[in-house]
């Protein structure tokens, strides 16, 4: 991945919480980020196709729904940024991450989501 390609990525406060939500959590689905986040489900779901075009995102499918998760191929210098992002600015990350937690229905990974 080339430099300008990820800032260029990273550069939309969406995506960039979205990103980090994601490195924090492992993987998660679009409803669980429209809770976080406070976002409506369209702008959420363009958010993260851009995301998945640049590399920086893959999905799975489980029944109908799509879960996201950092591209396992992401090169380590990428992998640092938002480590180090995410461990300058807690305080950024922290209110959608307790948004999160604080989701009553939260989908459980083994079954269906957000039934």
């Amino acid at each position: 991945m080339l430099p300008h390609a990820f800032y260029k990525c990273l550069s939309d406060e969406t995506r960039l919480r979205t990103l980090l939500l994601i490195r924090q959590n492992g993987e998660l689905c679009v409803c669980e980020l429209v809770e976080a986040l406070e976002l409506s489900q369209p702008k959420i779901s363009r958010h993260l196709a851009t995301l998945r075009q640049c590399g920086l995102l893959q999905d799975r499918r489980q029944g109908q729904w799509v879960y996201y998760r950092l591209h396992p191929q992401l090169p380590d210098w990428c992998l640092a940024v938002l480590a180090q992002t995410a461990e300058d600015n807690q305080s950024y990350v922290n209110p959608d991450q307790k948004r999160l937690q604080n989701m009553t229905d939260r989908p459980d990974r083994a079954a269906l989501c957000c039934d």
